[in-house]
């Protein structure tokens, strides 16, 4: 069974920022038809998923069928620690095996967090 994953609302190039009060905002657009959806935190943010009011209206509540990406991605690697038994104090050295499944995550894991 695979996961729905909900799409990043943010746009992979930012542009637009705006400052308030000393935190920077950057846009956010419906995930659907690109709509402008405001702004969120850039500093807290690592993911945001936002649909437009006509868009909602027509796709309808989603709301606990989907997973944010991250979510996917760490249950995956807390998984694989409790499969493998691996301790923090091992856990560098098991990185360096080209195939083993915890390293086959790091490299999936996603960038820039």
């Amino acid at each position: 069974m695979s996961d729905d994953i909900l799409p990043d609302s943010r746009a992979k190039t930012v542009k637009g920022r705006i400052s308030v009060k000393g935190t920077t905002f950057i846009p956010i657009y419906c995930a659907n038809c690109g709509a402008d959806g405001g702004g969120v935190p850039e500093e807290h943010v690592t993911f945001a998923f936002y649909l437009c009011t006509p868009c909602c209206e027509t796709w309808g509540p989603i709301a606990g069928t989907y997973t944010e990406p991250d979510a996917v991605f760490f249950e995956k690697v807390r998984q694989a620690q409790l499969e493998e038994k691996v301790g923090d104090d091992i856990l560098a050295k098991t990185l360096t095996y080209k195939y083993h499944p915890l390293t086959k995550l790091a490299r999936e894991a996603p960038k820039g967090r």
